[in-house]
């Protein structure tokens, strides 16, 4: 199975930080609950930032930005 991507704004917010560990911060920061909460595996980038009122685009540059080592 390929590595997913952290751009697929369809890839569950539980498999995303399981596989980018370093993008719990970015969430946190936001004072977001989705760091082990039970919908998790449910819900994505875009139902987190529509139920936190963030701008998708920013939150993932954000995202992005702890991957490459640079938030």
């Amino acid at each position: 199975m390929s590595r997913p991507r952290i751009d697929d704004l369809d890839l569950p917010l539980a498999d995303l930080m399981e596989a980018w560990p370093e993008t719990v911060p970015v969430f946190l920061r936001h004072d977001m609950l989705c760091v082990g909460c039970m919908i998790a595996p449910f819900h994505t980038v875009v139902d987190a930032c529509v139920e936190y009122g963030l701008v998708m685009d920013k939150f993932v540059a954000e995202l992005c930005a702890a991957v490459d080592g640079e938030g």
